[in-house]
């Protein structure tokens, strides 16, 4: 991939070479992620060059949602957990307004992730898988299939749940509502976050929007596809500060 096409939000100089790594296919869209390599030379700053980078991930020194990858192409995304268990820290990928930043984390938090709910579906023997937003899958089942999985699950589409890295298992749930806590995912207002307060649903060609407040008390309305509830009513993770890179 040549650097000047690259997505804006990969920290990395536009005009003193010609080429850059590209992200191999994975759990996010190439314009929505950065390739580990980029991560571990130019966010991180743990090498110099891309030799040094490469060096470090092949040999197995880091790790992302708790597995060790070795692929220097590997794409990292929204609200994935990366560990350097060499130099004993441990980061969440978070939205800003560049593109992405980096939240140092510590404790339970690296046990776990918050996925977002793109969509249920009903499969073979009426279980429903849920598709989730780091392309993860999960299935529940359900022992009667004649029964409406709403009925069963309190889960629905844009929700968020709260999964163990170690077992993948289903530790907490934040319905996409009033009173939920969430972060601004996409759009000119990336990085922002607040309470919801309002969600307004239209039909047509004009989409449904939501309406969230900012600490200060100031509001502002995104499209409802941008906003990712991280807790209700207070987040279940370190969000970063006001400004970040």
């Amino acid at each position: 991939m040549k650097r000047i096409a690259a997505p804006k939000q990969w920290a990395i100089p536009r005009k003193t070479a010609t080429w850059t790594v590209k992200p191999r296919p994975g759990p996010h869209p190439v314009e929505e992620c950065i390739p580990l390599l980029i991560l571990v030379r130019d966010v991180l700053k743990y090498a110099t060059v891309s030799r040094e980078a490469k060096k470090i991930i092949t040999h197995g020194q880091v790790k992302v949602d708790g597995r060790v990858r070795k692929d220097h192409k590997f794409p990292v995304g929204l609200m994935d957990v990366i560990e350097v268990p060499i130099m004993g820290e441990a980061y969440r990928v978070l939205p800003s307004k560049r593109g992405f930043t980096l939240v140092p984390i510590e404790g339970e938090e690296v046990s776990f992730k918050l996925c977002q709910i793109k969509n249920m579906l009903t499969v073979k023997g009426g279980n429903v898988q849920l598709a989730l937003h780091d392309g993860r899958n999960i299935l529940l089942p359900i022992d009667n299939p004649k029964v409406s999985p709403h009925e069963v699950y309190p889960y629905k589409t844009r929700d968020t749940v709260k999964i163990s890295l170690e077992d993948q298992e289903i530790l907490d749930h934040i319905p996409y509502s009033e009173g939920a806590y969430a972060i601004v995912v996409g759009g000119k207002l990336r990085g922002e976050k607040g309470e919801i307060v309002e969600i307004r649903k239209r039909l047509g060609r004009r989409a449904s929007t939501t309406v969230i407040q900012k600490g200060d008390g100031v509001r502002f309305e995104t499209v409802m596809d941008y906003v990712f509830p991280v807790g209700a009513p207070t987040p279940l993770i370190k969000l970063p500060s006001d400004g970040g890179t």
